[in-house]
Formats: C-alpha cells, sequence, structure tokens
C-alpha cells in the first residue's frame, strides 16, 4: 500500500513535467491527483488481467500517468473558469 502511494505520487510529478504551459495547481493538488491517477490505472490494468489494482505494472503505470496528466488538465480548466469567474 505504501509502494502503491509513493508510486501515485511519482506519477503525479510526471505528469506535472509532461504537462506543458504554466500550471496554476498546487503540489499538494498535483499529487493528489497523482494517486488518483494511479487508482485509476491499476483499476485498468486489473479489468484487462495484467495485475491487481495494488500491483502497478508497465501498463497500469502508462495508463496512469495518462490519466493523471488528463486530470490536471481538467483541474486547471476548471480553477483556470474559477479565477475568471471571480474577477
Amino acid at each position: 500500500m505504501i509502494g502503491f502511494i509513493v508510486a501515485g505520487l511519482v506519477i503525479g510529478a510526471l505528469a506535472r513535467l509532461i504537462k506543458p504551459g504554466k500550471q496554476r495547481l498546487s503540489v499538494v493538488a498535483t499529487l493528489l491527483l497523482g494517486l488518483a491517477g494511479s487508482v485509476i490505472g491499476g483499476v485498468i490494468a486489473n479489468l484487462l488481467g495484467t495485475g491487481d489494482i495494488f500491483e502497478l505494472n508497465v501498463l497500469g503505470f502508462i495508463v496512469a500517468v495518462v490519466a493523471a496528466v488528463a486530470l490536471i488538465g481538467v483541474a486547471e480548466t476548471l480553477s483556470g473558469r474559477r479565477a475568471v469567474n471571480r474577477t
């Protein structure tokens, strides 16, 4: 379980590096979205029969990074809309 959390943190950091442009999310938000991406990657790998949800293999890792990048993009879009609506 601790390894899964560490993998999620690494995935969040990788997703932040992959996502181009200035990011308005905090580091904590990015890491939490990395954990969410890690869960998504684990679930998809489990559904494909390549491993257990807590055994993040290569396919699960790739899916997790892609999911984390997508989640960060969505979160930035939503936070940008809130910032525009406040002004």
